[in-house]
């Protein structure tokens, strides 16, 4: 597995993959114009995505996903481990990941990758098209969590 930037049109299979992490295809597409975005492959298949945004000098890990059969290899810590590092290049201090309520696993993983809990939106997720359930909880309200960088 190797991780490289990637600046060409999204693909269908990037933008399943990214669907994967947000179910919202026009939100999608508004925040991935002008980011950062780091692929994870495996040979020549892209694995795993991360996009990073910085808008008004606030960087933010908007998307992390990685292919449920490459999931639990580590592939998800190296990547925020590279945006992190790829942010602090760009200038910033912070970084800031925000995720739902009921994202258990996710909400452990960025905790173990130096994020702490900073702020919690709620109702963000309301206004999706359709209601979003992991682990048998409504996601409702949007955890932001922050890295000192």
């Amino acid at each position: 597995m190797y991780i490289e930037p990637y600046d060409l049109e999204i693909t269908d299979p990037m933008m399943h993959l990214l669907l994967m992490a947000d179910p919202d295809e026009q939100e999608i597409r508004n925040y991935i114009e002008g980011a950062s975005i780091l692929i994870a492959k495996d040979s020549d298949k892209i694995i795993a995505i991360a996009v990073l945004v910085n808008r008004d000098d606030r960087y933010e890990l908007m998307n992390l996903a990685v292919y449920e059969s490459y999931q639990g290899k580590g592939i998800a810590k190296t990547l925020i481990m590279e945006v992190k590092a790829l942010a602090k290049t760009q200038g910033a201090v912070e970084l800031f990941v925000g995720t739902g309520n009921s994202s258990l696993l996710q909400l452990g993983l960025y905790q173990k990758c130096g994020f702490r809990i900073n702020d919690i939106k709620t109702d963000f997720f309301v206004s999706y098209p359709e209601p979003i359930y992991e682990n048998g909880i409504q996601c409702i309200d949007m955890i932001v969590l922050c890295a000192k960088l």
